[in-house]
């Protein structure tokens, strides 16, 4: 059946006539049906780690909207939590972590190979998510890119700038290099083990990626990148992998040759027409409607969504959002969305 799944065929380097469809963070705070099963979790970690709820929330999109891919419901701060740092979520505001500012405080993180007692409960959603997902409906894993992901170990918190990741790179490198290191053998580990329980694609989240410049972007965004694309590779060489360093701008050109990326994702700051000529000439790109048209709606949506498909329809392509769709988003938004790509 796989080979017959349009993200899998667009992954491939197939261009389709009517490109597959997903959307970042599909299954989240916009639909009535996730709060509901939010609010029987009790918080959002307990979500993530309640394997049942969270492939019931992973499913809902997918028998509301028919999105042709749905992605594993978790979140990119569970790797650092896993290699012992201190995770909880502050309502309305978001994440917080203990931080990383000296040898001591990273001393007291577990080595890779620690990480997968507690992130079984995320193995056991993938491997119910496969059994449950419809036939034709791609089972897309992923985690957070290790700059990231660092960003928020570091500061502990999401910080407007990432500057105290900035910070501790510029004035103790070789503890941020350890931090990276840690993340990089981590995220290898934790992508393995979800392919190994049925996820068919993997997804990397370099959210902020676009703080680093020149020779900074090629050392913190790119190489671990590549470094993470190549070891799951040689273990799982038939897995397609998308990459998404969010703002690289034209860094995104050469970035799925550089990393060995089989698909690179792009946020909304690039024009379609940019991204064919440009990104999509070295295979399948993901993308790039503004989530705010999600809120908006209207003719304007409906435009856009064409503008997109017309643009990158000479090439490998699977529709997306930018960026996540936001929770003030207008579920109806998402079905003209999706009925405007189909042509229904």
């Amino acid at each position: 059946m796989a080979q017959t799944k349009t993200i899998l065929r667009a992954l491939a380097g197939e261009t389709l006539e009517t490109p597959p469809i997903w959307m970042m963070r599909q299954a989240g705070r916009y639909l009535p049906e996730y709060r509901a099963t939010r609010g029987q979790a009790g918080d959002f970690l307990s979500l993530c780690y309640n394997s049942e709820l969270a492939a019931e929330v992973t499913l809902q999109p997918i028998r509301r909207y028919g999105f042709d891919a749905s992605i594993l419901f978790a979140d990119i701060l569970l790797l650092p939590q896993a290699l012992g740092a201190d995770l909880w979520f502050v309502t309305g505001e978001g994440p917080r972590l203990s931080t990383i500012q000296s040898q001591a405080d990273f001393d007291v993180l577990k080595p890779a190979s620690a990480i997968h007692d507690k992130l079984s409960p995320i193995y056991e959603t993938v491997r119910i998510l496969r059994r449950e997902l419809p036939a034709d409906t791609t089972l897309i894993g992923f985690a957070g890119a290790p700059w990231t992901v660092a960003t928020y170990m570091i500061a502990g918190r999401g910080t407007p700038d990432q500057g105290p990741a900035h910070a501790l790179k510029d004035t103790k490198p070789a503890l941020f290099d350890q931090v990276m290191e840690r993340l990089i053998e981590g995220t290898i580990d934790y992508l393995s083990m979800q392919i190994e329980a049925g996820a068919e694609v993997v997804k990397l989240f370099d959210s902020w990626a676009g703080s680093l410049k020149g020779a900074d972007f090629d050392r913190y965004a790119l190489e671990p990148v590549k470094r993470i694309i190549a070891a799951l590779k040689a273990k799982h060489p038939d897995t397609p992998i998308i990459a998404f360093p969010r703002g690289a701008g034209e860094r995104y050109i050469g970035f799925a040759e550089a990393t060995g990326a089989d698909c690179v994702a792009l946020d909304d700051g690039v024009t379609a027409a940019w991204a064919a000529e440009h990104v999509q000439k070295d295979g399948c790109v993901q993308g790039n409607l503004a989530s705010s048209h999600m809120v908006t709606g209207g003719q304007s949506l409906v435009e856009e969504t064409r503008r997109i498909v017309d643009a990158l329809s000479k090439g490998p392509h699977i529709f997306n959002l930018g960026h996540g769709i936001t929770p003030d988003a207008d579920p109806e938004n998402v079905q003209l969305m999706i009925d405007t790509v189909r042509g229904t």
